[in-house]
């Protein structure tokens, strides 16, 4: 009798959950990204002049001066398993700095996000692997631009374009963050 090789691989939403549970409960779901983290492509750089386009008061109060990005989760990913994917929902808050000659951080704004995700398992040639796909993201409506909104309406200035950078972090996404998980999700030789 000849004997093939296999895996069988069961993953219950329990186990995803409570993963999800132990990695926010940790802090390793937060990450903090200077402007010389990303790469020089990247269609938004973070110094105040890139960022003149939603918010032309960043940019006069601190010219051409660059930012820092804190990223983290607001609450444990949920996740749910399905016959052909698995699916997460996963929120996020962003907030941006601004960083002074002397080292100092001021608060720029603050965007909480809330992203679903799929990822799939895949087998090619005996490996295994997977792909990610961003399936929705939804920013919070109002964007907590701090403490901007006060110089906005003391000075008469417009509100910072919320809806341009929602586009523009979606593209960011699309193009960077997604390929960028994808290649994490390489191919593993099954035994």
């Amino acid at each position: 009798m000849a004997h093939e090789p296999m895996l069988l691989l069961a993953v219950t939403e329990f186990v995803t959950n409570s993963a999800a549970f132990t990695y926010f409960t940790a802090g390793a779901l937060r990450r903090n990204i200077s402007s010389d983290m990303l790469p020089r492509r990247f269609p938004l750089q973070l110094r105040t002049k890139s960022m003149e386009v939603f918010s032309p008061q960043l940019q006069e109060r601190y010219p051409d001066q660059p930012m820092e990005l804190h990223l983290w989760a607001r609450q444990q990913p949920l996740l749910s398993c399905h016959p052909d994917a698995l699916h997460g929902t996963l929120f996020s808050s962003a907030e941006a700095f601004v960083v002074l000659p002397n080292a100092t951080r001021v608060p720029a704004f603050l965007l909480n996000i809330d992203a679903n995700v799929t990822g799939k398992p895949t087998i090619t040639r005996n490996r295994l692997g997977g792909t990610v796909r961003l399936t929705g993201l939804v920013p919070d409506p109002e964007l907590a631009w701090t403490p901007l909104p006060a110089l906005c309406r003391a000075q008469g200035l417009p509100v910072p374009q919320v809806k341009r950078l929602e586009t523009l972090l979606k593209f960011g996404l699309w193009l960077f963050g997604v390929p960028r998980a994808n290649s994490k999700c390489c191919p593993c030789p099954v035994p």
